[in-house]
This record gives structure tokens, C-alpha cells and sequence, in this order.
């Protein structure tokens, strides 16, 4: 047979008197060089080719071909990437592979070399059978469990770490939650004493550089293939030796990771088929999680719009009841001050609906934010409100990071507020307000009349209102703003006993 004869395991040539053995060998045997041309082929591995291309040719015929011309079927498949890596790395490399042409599984074991690269392919007939149904029952488990909707998403979670540990052999399974630097146990399936709400660090983690990355991390012996991560506390006080995670994805964020993990290392890499579980199962749990979102948003607007139909019924009806009044005795009498009235009706009508939709908006999230002067906005804002008399006084030099308009909005529902309840019977003409820097933040108050204690908890709800004529949405917006940028809000007192709104959490 001519052509080079492939490299042993060690490297070397095989020895010309191996070239009959090869050939009585059942498993079949290829030789390529560097240019993946075929080298040698022995009497399995020609009948491979045979049965796979249909065609009759000698093993003479192949040699000097390309792998990929003769069999390109093999072109972006497990198989070519695992060859291309051994040959890159030097490194010998067992796997699993389905072969569609022949419908069948092979266990391909590679021997790189420079010169170039042996492979020996065993069809595991039975087994590759058996190992395709029981792929096929793990999976319809997993949608079993996926579609059980009287089970809760812990309970579905669980089960899908049950079914993980028991494939993947490990004796650790767990959902995390990721939040700045610190990692915690959400579901939890251990043999130990961690319990679900237990939080660490998250450096201490091998997840750490699944959130970086966001990339799955395999690992089927720590200190061998990673042995940096040796001087984490997971693998020097935890004893972690092998590791699996994907990351979970939630509204494009990591969320946190879906992993499993032993003490013991793996005396072989974890398959093909055992990291696609995982990614099927952590894209799963990342898909229910943003359906879960998705829905708590459905329910928040829900019931944003049954509290703004409640409001709107409610503020609404009373001018329009006044107006109807008015209107009817400017009809008998052709009193054109009665017509002033219905005018000063309808357009409490209109603030009452700009205030609705303005609060309806406020609750969106905030999506291109911008640097801005927090200054600035609020001059400007105290430019658009009838200050009737009112003095500003700033004392503010913050950035932040948000939407100018919704944010001089804020400002001038702050304002507005402070012109119509901190003022005393002669108006606000004396009234000072001040908008000052904090710690992380800012306030705005006033020396008007103040909020009273027992008023402050509820003042920034929706529709909460001390005054007989107020819509108590200027507060509630405010407050929907400042969520919306991610802000805390604290109502309090000034030094004056005015009302003083504290903003933290500004960044």
C-alpha cells in the first residue's frame, strides 16, 4: 500500500510490518498529513469510505485526496472541529460523533503528530443506538418537565438539576443569582449543607468567569486544564475538581449561572452531548425567567391602568359635574362668568389628564440614558412652572446619568408641588425653594407649611392627595421617575419644617 503510514500514539511512524495488522484491524484506521490529504487508509477504513460515498474505490484511489473532497459530509461537524484542535494543540482527543451518511456513532480516538494525524473510528453500533435512546428519553423527560404547569419554576428548576446530576454524574447542581459581587444559591441540589439563599463571593466561584465571559465553562479536571482557578476558595476550601455552567440570560444580562459540579476530577472530558444538555437547560431557564419578567410587567401595567381608570373616573367627574352646572345656568341666565367657570372646569380637566398620561409614561424604563447637569434641568424646569412669587435657591453641581425630559418633569412636579401645598393663606409669595446636593445624591424642600408625619409614607402613591382639589399624581410621578433611573425617594422635613424630597442612589 503506498502512501506514509500514520503516526503512533507516541508520535513516531508505524513500523512497515504494522501495515498488515492495521489492515485485520476492525476499527477503521486513516493517516492524513498537515494538508488533510489522506495518507493511508486500512481495509475498515476503506470500506467506510465505500459504503459512505457509494462508489467503488481502491485504497490506492484515496490516497493524496483531501478528507474533506472524499467524505464532505465531515465538513463542519464535530469531527472536523475536534481534528482541527489536535492537530493545532498536539494533543490526542476521544469522542463521540454521529456520521449521517451511515447513521451511525463513532467513538474516534485522534493521535496528532507533526507530521500529521492518525485516526482510528469504532462503530459502536449497539451502543451508539442505545446511547441515541437514551438521549431521546432524557430529553422527553426534560420536556416533561418543562410543560408540567402545575409545577412552580423552582420545582421545574430542581428536576432539570436532578436529571443534570444524574447524566453528568455529578454531586452538585445549582440556579444562581448574580448581583455586583456577590453570588447566591438560588436552587440548590447538594449533598452538603449549602442551602438555597446562601450567599458568597462571587470571586470565590468558578462562575465568576462564566458571568465574565458569558460563555459556558467546561471543566473536567480543575487543576489540570485551569489550574489559576486553583486559588479560589472553591477548589482549595470547597474542593471543587470539575465544573460545568452555562450562563443565564435575562432581559440581555447575566442573570446568573446553571452549573454542576464535583470534588472528584472527571478521568475524561465531559462530551459533546453533556455540555448541550446543560446549554438546553440553562437557555430554558433563562426563557422561563424572561417569560416571568415579562409577566410581572404585564401585571404592574395591569394595574397601572385599572388604578388610572379608577383615578380618571373619579378626578374627572367632578369638574365635568361642575362644568355640566355651570353650563346650564349660563344656558337660563346667558351669564358669560358662568362660561368662565366651565372654562376653568375644562382645563382642570386637561391637567388631570396630562398628569394621567405623564404618569402612565413614567413608568417605562429609562432606554438611552444620558450625561447631564442635574443643575441644569432643574433651572430650566423652574422656568416652566407658575412659581407665583416663589424664590429659588440652588445649590446644586451633580451629573447623572438619565433622560433630561422626564427628569425636568420631576423638577417641576417638585416645584409645582411646593408652590401649591407648601404655601400659607397669602400665596407663595415668600416661599423659598432650595435644591441642594447629598451624599450619592440631592433633595429638594422648602420653608413652606411641610408634610405632615402621617402623610409622608403614603404622599409619593399615586392618587394620594391632602387637598380637596389635588389629583395626588404630581408626587406619584415624581416617584415613578426617579424608579424608573433606579433612584431611592425619601420624604422628610427641612430645617424650616417645610417639606424636604431626598434623592440617593443618583448616579
Amino acid at each position: 500500500m503506498t502512501g506514509e503510514l500514520p503516526a503512533s500514539a507516541d508520535g513516531h511512524p508505524t513500523p512497515p510490518r504494522l501495515d498488515g495488522v492495521l489492515d485485520r484491524v476492525t476499527d477503521g484506521v486513516f493517516g492524513f498529513d498537515a494538508e488533510w490529504h489522506v495518507t493511508f487508509v486500512n481495509d475498515c477504513a476503506h470500506a467506510l469510505v465505500c459504503d459512505a460515498t457509494g462508489e467503488t474505490v481502491t485504497a490506492e484511489d484515496l490516497v493524496g485526496r483531501s478528507i474533506w473532497d472524499v467524505l464532505p459530509e465531515l465538513r463542519d461537524t464535530t469531527f472536523e472541529t475536534e481534528c482541527r484542535a489536535a492537530m493545532r494543540t498536539r494533543e490526542s482527543v476521544t469522542f463521540e460523533t454521529h456520521y449521517d451518511p451511515l447513521d451511525a456513532w463513532f467513538d474516534v480516538r485522534l493521535y496528532p503528530s507533526e507530521s500529521g494525524l492518525t485516526v482510528w473510528m469504532h462503530e459502536s453500533a449497539e451502543d451508539g443506538h442505545d446511547s441515541r435512546e437514551r438521549r431521546e428519553a432524557v430529553l422527553r423527560e426534560m420536556y416533561d418537565v418543562i410543560a408540567d404547569r402545575d409545577a412552580t419554576f423552582e420545582e421545574q428548576v430542581d428536576d432539570l438539576l436532578r436529571i443534570g446530576q444524574r447524566i453528568l454524574g455529578t454531586a452538585y447542581g445549582t440556579l444562581s443569582r448574580v448581583r455586583g459581587d456577590k453570588y447566591t444559591f438560588e436552587v440548590v441540589r447538594s449533598p452538603g449543607d449549602i442551602e438555597a439563599g446562601d450567599t458568597v463571593d462571587l470571586s470565590a466561584t468558578n462562575c465568576e468567569r462564566v458571568v465574565l465571559d458569558e460563555e459556558t465553562l467546561v471543566l473536567a479536571d480543575l487543576a489540570a486544564e485551569a489550574p489559576e482557578l486553583t486559588e479560589r476558595a472553591g477548589f482549595a476550601e470547597w474542593g471543587i475538581s470539575c465544573y460545568l455552567g452555562t450562563p443565564v440570560i435575562v432581559d440581555d444580562e447575566v442573570y446568573g449561572t446553571f452549573c454542576f459540579y464535583d470534588t472528584d476530577p472527571r478521568t475524561e472530558t465531559f462530551s459533546d452531548w453533556e455540555v448541550t444538555l446543560v446549554d438546553l437547560m440553562g437557555r430554558w431557564v433563562s426563557v422561563a425567567l424572561e417569560r416571568e419578567l415579562v409577566e410581572e410587567q404585564l401585571r404592574q401595567q395591569n394595574a397601572r391602568l385599572e388604578e388610572f381608570a379608577t383615578m380618571v373616573s373619579h378626578d374627572l367627574r367632578n369638574p365635568l359635574n361642575v362644568a355640566d352646572g355651570w353650563l346650564d345656568q349660563a344656558r337660563e341666565t346667558g351669564d358669560a362668568e358662568s362660561l368662565d367657570r366651565v372654562e376653568s372646569s375644562h382645563e382642570r380637566m386637561r391637567e388631570i389628564i396630562d398628569d394621567v398620561l405623564a404618569l402612565a409614561r413614567a413608568g417605562r424604563a429609562v432606554d438611552d440614558p444620558v450625561s447631564l447637569d442635574l443643575g441644569r434641568v432643574a433651572a430650566d424646569a423652574w422656568e416652566q412652572v407658575d412659581t407665583d412669587g416663589a424664590t429659588l435657591t440652588m445649590d446644586l453641581e451633580s451629573d447623572a446619568t438619565g433622560d433630561p425630559k422626564r427628569l425636568q418633569q420631576l423638577f417641576e412636579n417638585l416645584f409645582r408641588n411646593a408652590v401649591d401645598h407648601g404655601s400659607g393663606e397669602d400665596g407663595a409669595a415668600g416661599l423659598t425653594v432650595r435644591v441642594g446636593s447629598l451624599v450619592g445624591g440631592f433633595y429638594v424642600e422648602d420653608d413652606g407649611v411641610g408634610i405632615p408625619v402621617a402623610d409622608r409614607e403614603r404622599i409619593l402613591e399615586s392618587g394620594y392627595t391632602t387637598a380637596d382639589d389635588g389629583t395626588g399624581l404630581g408626587l406619584g410621578l415624581v416617584d415613578d421617575i426617579a424608579t424608573a433611573h433606579g433612584w431611592s425617594v425619601d420624604v422628610t422635613e427641612s430645617e424650616s419644617g417645610g417639606a424636604r424630597i431626598e434623592f440617593t442612589n443618583v448616579d
